[in-house]
């Protein structure tokens, strides 16, 4: 379920929300500071940390590996745009909490309980929820505030956009639009029809190609040799031993400690509709396990848990953070072996029973393997790349030559042809290796550049071989172009005055189908077409369906190049309105859902802009300038 949740405003039309409320903001009317606070903005005097900042757009960096490509003023606007949405987030906290949104321990507990990743043969398993959970580093407090706060939210977001109103009026509007239908007759002028009267000379040939100066250019472009680097071939190689794991894991083991563990059992009796009553049989089960009777059987009859009722009510190892806090209280003040009840939680009345307690200490070995083998790995590959990019560098110092430098610290010398200031493969539009490329020292000069840091992972050395300035291809070699470009440009020229040809006829009195078969042009009988239609070309369809309705008796007429370079005239004769029945009831629900969904979204965004409007926002200039180990 938090999946679904989330599906909801992190697809495509999550994309439309952030496009569209970003708009408004860009730090209008905001206050600037100067004076190197450790803070990035300020929102009503709650602070966003400039280490956090930083932290965020690292994180979008290493996320979006195409980012590596921007230069300077691009990046300059990806942390502008970044700071203006965790402003945002901030005002919707402050709104949340002012405003007292809050999601109860039930509705979290049953959201999470629903994970697919938390449950075994389809149920809730509380161990394998702390495993998951304990593999990424994180504590389930911690884990549930976040999707506390995430739901909240997502509360706030909906209750906006469920209010949005679409009214009959608009709704039939919009039906009627959807389904109205247009009376046309089409003529069709395609370049056969003229193919006649086009003639290409030589002078025509020279003409064009004199007068479009800056076609026909070949960039300037360097041949390159270059030696590259990369963390990921480095990592490849990497092998962790036992040994070293083990050692790692005595050094590493502290932060795993988990707080003192407690296994205990219960017997959940929720309320229903009689809180007395629920009280009442919790009362009784207590009473009878006190005479003796078996608490895991009692809980398999009489507990409403559905997860832990066929174990005997066994909750598992858990910690008191791990535990609603009633239960979590009552458990962690029993001595091994209590008995205690009822206790009241959100969720009902428990009957608890103490089995063990497991005094602190570390998580063992096996349940943090995966991550200690993640970050011995990354140590390793780490500090192998910046050995290999300190020795690729030294090579640099010491050698001029290229493949000597290549040979010296163990890599390959590769090369490529025809770069340019637009990137080619293997770089693609890199900045930086366009930049180092295309230094003067390294373009003319004969340079190997020094060690360029591509991205966060890789590295590389250039060197250019040749440097082939931009020209101008000779009209020898572009000849089949060129006349091809005069062949359309007077086609064109010929079909638009056959297409004026046709309308003056048709406003002279001549029938439309007399007037455009005497222009040569393809006519079809009248028919009529729909919004929705695809086999008509669709720039036809969006001018036709752009023009004014016409008056009785008094087509309106036009004309239109369509996508394939034909004319196509027309004559629209009359419009039929819409017929909301004739569309299929799945579509005319979709389509009311749509117009519902545009306007809550236009509500929201209003929200967002009326919350910034009225804050007090202040922004760290200093945080803005770029931090960046790309540069």
């Amino acid at each position: 379920m938090l999946q679904k949740i989330r599906e909801k405003f992190t697809g495509t039309f999550a994309l439309v929300i952030l496009a569209l409320i970003g708009i408004p903001f860009v730090f209008f009317g905001i206050n600037y500071n100067f004076i190197g606070s450790n803070f990035a903005a300020k929102v009503d005097d709650e602070e966003i940390s400039a280490a956090y900042f930083e932290q965020q757009y690292r994180a979008e960096l290493t996320q979006r590996p195409e980012f590596a490509g921007l230069n300077a003023a691009q990046r300059q606007q990806l942390r502008r745009s970044l700071l203006e949405r965790l402003i945002r987030e901030q005002l919707v906290r402050n709104y949340l909490g002012e405003n007292g949104y809050r999601i109860g321990d039930r509705q979290l507990t049953n959201l999470i309980q629903q994970e697919q990743e938390f449950q075994v043969d389809g149920k809730f398993d509380r161990a394998t929820y702390v495993d998951y959970l304990a593999v990424r580093g994180r504590e389930p407090r911690e884990f549930e505030e976040s999707q506390r706060q995430f739901m909240r939210e997502f509360q706030l977001r909906s209750s906006i956009m469920a209010s949005a109103v679409v009214t009959p009026s608009e709704y039939r509007r919009y039906l009627n639009l959807a389904a109205e239908q247009r009376l046309v007759s089409l003529a069709t002028l395609t370049e056969d029809v003229v193919a006649d009267e086009i003639e290409i000379t030589d002078e025509q040939i020279q003409a064009f190609y004199d007068s479009n100066p800056t076609m026909f250019q070949l960039p300037e472009s360097a041949d390159v040799q270059y030696i590259r680097i990369s963390r990921e071939d480095v990592a490849g190689g990497v092998e962790i031993g036992e040994d070293r794991l083990a050692q790692y894991y005595e050094d590493e083991k502290y932060r795993y400690l988990q707080d003192e563990q407690r296994q205990a059992r219960h017997i959940l009796i929720q309320f229903g509709d009689d809180e007395d009553a629920a009280r009442t049989q919790a009362e009784d089960v207590l009473m009878r396990i006190r005479a003796g009777d078996s608490f895991e059987a009692l809980a398999a009859e009489f507990s409403m848990d559905g997860g832990t009722a066929p174990q005997g009510g066994n909750l598992g190892v858990l910690t008191e953070s791990q535990l609603p806090e009633a239960l979590g209280a009552a458990i962690f003040a029993m001595e091994e072996g209590d008995l205690e009840g009822p206790v009241r939680s959100d969720f009902g009345f428990h009957v608890i029973r103490l089995d063990e307690v497991l005094k602190r200490g570390p998580l063992p070995l096996d349940q943090v393997r995966g991550e200690l083998l993640s970050e011995l790995r990354d140590r390793e590959a780490e500090s192998l790349y910046l050995e290999f990019e300190r020795r690729l560098s030294d090579a640099l110092f010491d050698m001029t030559d290229m493949q000597a430098i290549a040979e010296a610290v163990g890599a390959e010398l590769q090369s490529i042809d025809g770069f340019t200031r637009d990137g080619a493969q293997p770089f693609g539009a890199n900045q930086a290796a366009i930049d180092a490329i295309f230094a003067d020292a390294v373009l003319n000069g004969g340079q190997i550049s020094e060690v360029i840091e591509l991205d966060a992972a890789s590295a590389a050395v250039f060197k250019v071989t040749r440097y082939n300035q931009a020209t101008r291809q000779p009209l020898e070699e572009v000849r089949d172009e060129v006349e091809a470009m005069v062949r359309s440009q007077q086609a064109e020229t010929l079909l638009a005055e056959r297409a004026e040809q046709i309308l003056e006829a048709v406003d002279g009195g001549e029938d439309f189908g007399v007037a455009a078969e005497a222009a040569g042009a393809t006519v079809g009988e009248p028919t009529l077409l729909s919004r929705q239609q695809t086999e008509t070309d669709q720039l036809v369809v969006f001018e036709i369906f752009a023009a004014p309705k016409p008056a009785q008796d008094s087509p309106v007429t036009g004309r239109v190049r369509g996508l394939d370079g034909a004319y196509t005239v027309y004559s629209l004769e009359a419009v039929l309105p819409g017929r909301p029945e004739s569309i299929p009831l799945e579509q005319r629900d979709a389509g009311k859902a749509q117009l519902a969904q545009e306007s809550g979204l236009g509500d929201y965004i209003a929200f967002l802009q009326s919350l910034y409007n009225e804050a007090e926002v202040v922004i760290n200039q200093d945080a803005l300038e770029e931090q960046d180990l790309l540069q």
